[in-house]
């Protein structure tokens, strides 16, 4: 038997059995009972100068076998999103770049793409709601040119412009009047991004989504799906029974997303709080966290799919800790937790970021993130998981 060892923030270290059980079968036939998207991460070249404030050196061979990889397991790829490090360290020709590879990506794997749409290859940080609306619009029609489905970011232009709510209006209004396809429109809260405060025009959720919904209300024919990022199980309730029939809601809740996915087909005592009667039954997935956790995640699905919803909880439910440990505070260098899961599963040669973002966690930190991927049996390859673990424990002269 393999030992893990572990290292604490007072520099003691322990060790745990390592579980070597095999791991999930890859699913034989699409996946039917939820829609899913991983937000997939990207891989730096190991020589690059991935340095903070350059331009990204991408690894465009193991960047795009990631994307290969959670298509073989039935999942959608969510690219070019903040998983993606948009806004940190992932520059616009990089993002431009990334959108028209994975989209062709999927053409040849037949796989869902869907892509973020933002302003954010815009310099100045401070212009009018017009330039925010033609920002918006040159992005959405890039997008629509590569075959991409259209995520509409949550933009810090927009954030900074808007004095009010009917500024978030006007806005969204011209941005999906021009969509030439269904989009996902992106709430990302300011666990994530500090600077998106307020957005649709109010600190207070209940408010804000107000605004949302009024939005979509306007448009529903414009509107695929509505992404949640609040970190709250009880706003992604609330706005989701509120929306339009045919409108989805993708859960980006990285802390409550097993009983938000699971929804009424798993007891109540594992589901957040629905009204009686809501034909509102759960949510889809777009998170982070499934491109950390792609095997388990599809085989969690796959459950679902046979009807064996507890066997959905007995999958899934263990990695919420752990998925709250990658997005712990400060939430936004959560994408150095995903980093370092593909590293550990093979799927980079080096953990290494774009703009050095590796270096945002602390190693007790990483070692949580060990410990809690052995326990809910996240390690694709345990023991490639364990070498790799040892070798950084050792460099940063821990005995392992």
């Amino acid at each position: 038997m393999t030992d893990l060892t572990l290292l604490d923030s007072s520099g003691a270290t322990s060790t745990v059995p390592l579980d070597d059980h095999a791991g999930y079968a890859r699913p034989t036939t699409p996946l039917r009972s939820r829609v899913a998207y991983a937000a997939a991460h990207v891989v730096p070249k190991t020589a690059g100068d991935n340095t903070p404030g350059r331009p990204a050196e991408i690894d465009w061979d193991e960047t795009l076998a990631f994307r290969r990889h959670v298509y073989g397991w039935g999942l959608g790829v969510a690219d070019a999103m903040d998983t993606a490090q948009r806004n940190m360290g992932l520059d616009a020709a990089a993002t431009r770049e990334l959108i028209t590879r994975s989209a062709e990506v999927a053409r040849e794997e037949g796989g869902s793409v869907v892509v973020g749409v933002n302003t954010d290859h815009v310099d100045d940080e401070h212009i009018g709601l017009d330039a925010v609306i033609d920002a918006y619009k040159s992005q959405l029609a890039f997008t629509e040119e590569q075959g991409a489905g259209p995520v509409l970011m949550a933009s810090r232009h927009l954030a900074r412009a808007a004095s009010s709510a009917q500024d978030y209006r006007r806005v969204y209004r011209a941005v999906l009047a021009s969509a030439q396809t269904p989009v996902v429109v992106h709430w990302l809260g300011t666990a994530f991004d500090p600077q998106l405060e307020g957005y649709f025009g109010s600190t207070d959720w209940r408010e804000a989504s107000r605004v949302l919904l009024e939005i979509i209300a306007e448009a529903p024919d414009k509107v695929a799906g509505v992404k949640m990022s609040l970190l709250d199980a009880e706003s992604e309730v609330a706005v989701r029974e509120q929306l339009p029939e045919g409108v989805r809601m993708f859960t980006g809740d990285d802390f409550n997303y097993v009983g938000l996915i699971g929804g009424a087909d798993v007891p109540a005592a594992a589901q957040p709080a629905r009204e009686p009667g809501s034909e509102r039954q759960h949510s889809d997935a777009l998170l982070g966290a499934f491109a950390a956790l792609t095997p388990v995640a599809s085989a969690a699905i796959q459950a679902l799919d046979a009807d064996e919803p507890d066997r959905y909880l007995e999958i899934l439910e263990p990695t919420e800790a752990l998925s709250r440990q990658v997005f712990a505070a400060p939430t936004f260098y959560y994408k150095t937790g995903v980093a370092f899961l593909s590293w550990l599963n093979g799927h980079q040669r080096a953990f290494q970021m774009v703009g050095g973002l590796h270096a945002a966690r602390s190693l007790p930190h990483l070692s949580e993130i060990v410990r809690l991927a052995n326990a809910s049996r996240a390690l694709e390859r345990p023991e490639l998981a364990v070498e790799r673990w040892h070798s950084l424990l050792r460099v940063n002269g821990v005995e392992a």
